[in-house]
């Protein structure tokens, strides 16, 4: 079964809020841990259609944020359910999210920014062809954090 991306109720939106939550350093992705984020997910005007929950089997694994910046270029955010994580599921997951977009959108390019820690989304990002572009700090979760800024170039498969 493959998975299927929908506009994210309100229901799945207070699910990943309120009941998702990741071990050790990874605690930093719940979102719970950063008000502002917190609140574009569950307020239904804030979160708009531009939040899609990610449904496998009829289960909610995971979410996709996808924001256009300029032109053809847009920006994504991106979780797995917290129990799914780190069982090799990364690629297909974010592969079936690539094709989604470029299916959805048409885009030119797609870039995101992934904490320099989460060692393991980076190498799945750079497996699927997303290049580095640069580092910068973010002020988020009470804290000061390293992101790395990567992009993907789409190709026309005609």
């Amino acid at each position: 079964m493959t998975y299927q991306f929908e506009v994210m109720t309100q229901e799945q939106a207070e699910d990943i809020s309120y009941n998702w939550h990741y071990e050790g350093e990874y605690s930093f992705y719940d979102m719970e841990a950063d008000e502002e984020d917190l609140q574009e997910f569950v307020d239904p005007e804030l979160r708009g259609d531009s939040k899609f929950a990610v449904m496998k089997n009829s289960e909610l694994v995971g979410f996709f944020i996808v924001t256009k910046v300029e032109n053809l270029t847009y920006d994504i955010g991106l979780g797995m359910r917290p129990d799914l994580t780190n069982k090799g599921m990364g690629l297909e997951f974010v592969n079936a999210g690539l094709d989604f977009i470029k299916k959805k959108y048409n885009p030119s390019k797609i870039s995101l920014s992934v904490a320099t820690f989460n060692q393991r989304a980076i190498n799945v990002y750079r497996k699927l062809g997303f290049k580095d572009v640069h580092t910068f700090m973010q002020n988020t979760n009470g804290s000061t954090f390293e992101f790395l800024k990567m992009e993907y170039e789409c190709v026309n498969e005609l």
